[in-house]
């Protein structure tokens, strides 16, 4: 009989930040444990080699792995669809729903939907990408209704490298969007160190912290059934 608390999480090839931080939310729920499967991500950009490592297709595979391991959610761990269009999380949900039998969330669907609890659409935008794909986010999301009212990002591309990135410089970011008085502030990358500095960022800005790898966790979570208010200390947001 399949747990309600296995939990697969499709993974990006060159991250090294959601694995470890999607567990140690996770072990804070009782009988919960996190399962990953990986397909090929090196780079973000807008080049079209770069765009084709988020077909379908690959994503589908690493998730029907994840289905042998007779998990009843799966997640996609990206964020991919902030700049490819919030209509390919959509797609690729239904198809990892029939091609494994399994409830699908994603990173980004999971941020816009914590965005839709907030007061307004008001939010300021934090990432690691380079002005190009920022400026497609950013376009993105305006088209949608949402209003960014502040956005820094560290103009990089090798997605390995998001990972370097300390915590000291992402809390410097998130400082530095406090000014707009934001409803929100959304990290936009699940290899940025983002998640441990919620409690942080909340307590000393006053600004709810979304993170990428945490949006997930929790929207894995509600599919699940679980009651994700026992994870402490990485948010206001597992108390949605």
């Amino acid at each position: 009989m399949t747990s309600p608390h296995l939990f697969g999480i499709v993974t990006p090839s060159s991250n090294t930040v959601l694995e470890p931080l999607t567990s140690a939310m996770l072990a804070q729920v009782p009988g919960a444990s996190a399962h990953f499967s990986r397909f090929t991500v090196t780079q973000i950009a807008l080049s079209r080699g770069a765009l084709a490592q988020f077909n379908t297709a690959p994503m589908v595979a690493a998730a029907r792995l994840l289905a042998d391991a007779k998990v009843c959610v799966i997640g996609w761990s990206g964020t991919a669809a902030s700049w490819l269009g919030f209509d390919h999380d959509e797609e690729l949900c239904a198809e990892i729903e029939r091609a494994t039998g399994a409830r699908a969330c994603t990173s980004v669907l999971a941020i816009n939907e914590l965005i839709g609890l907030m007061p307004s659409r008001r939010f300021a935008l934090v990432s690691p990408y380079t002005d190009d794909v920022q400026r497609r986010i950013l376009d993105n999301y305006a088209q949608q209704g949402y209003e960014v009212v502040a956005e820094t990002h560290s103009g990089l591309s090798d997605n390995h490298a998001f990972s370097e990135i300390t915590e000291e410089q992402i809390l410097a970011m998130c400082r530095q969007m406090a000014a707009a008085r934001p409803d929100a502030i959304v990290i936009m990358c699940t290899n940025m160190r983002g998640a441990r500095l919620a409690t942080q960022v909340e307590a000393e800005l006053g600004i709810p912290l979304i993170d990428s790898t945490s949006a997930v966790v929790w929207k894995g979570l509600k599919l699940m059934g679980a009651d994700g208010s026992c994870i402490q200390g990485w948010g206001r947001l597992f108390s949605l």
